[in-house]
């Protein structure tokens, strides 16, 4: 899951989309394609697996660049997935649902959208309280 979510965030920030524009894009079958295969595609190069993902699903260039807005310290994209990864774990062992299925639910849901405003403080909450506001579908 480390690898899907920080793939994911790679991609959006190459292709200067939302994260929810890029699991969309992707759609069920890539994503779990690389969730099956992750351990195969962390052994390459990310530019390059990224690259054959984004032309794979055509996903375009977006305007949605919150690298550029970030007025502090930017953190990786392998930041962000492990931020993720723990929340889709949480939810999915929570709500007995499949890792992918809580995935996309997740990224398309009020709290991606927190996560990703890296002028805010929302990404180095705990996890606790990332999965407390999940539940409740705001911010405590």
């Amino acid at each position: 899951m480390f690898y899907t979510c920080s793939l994911i965030e790679y991609i959006s920030r190459k292709t200067k989309n939302t994260r929810a524009t890029v699991v969309n894009k992707l759609g069920k079958a890539r994503i779990e394609k690389i969730f099956d295969l992750a351990d195969v595609y962390h052994c390459d190069n990310i530019e390059r697996v990224s690259a054959d993902f984004i032309e794979n699903a055509c996903i375009e260039e977006g305007k949605f660049d919150n690298v550029s807005a970030c007025r502090y310290a930017i953190p990786s994209y392998w930041d962000i997935g492990k931020v993720y990864k723990r929340l889709i774990k949480r939810v999915a062992a929570d709500e007995e649902k499949p890792v992918v299925d809580v995935l996309v639910e997740i990224y398309n849901s009020f709290i991606s959208e927190k996560i990703d405003d890296y002028n805010s403080s929302v990404y180095y909450e705990t996890p606790n309280y990332l999965f407390e506001c999940y539940k409740e579908q705001k911010m405590l």
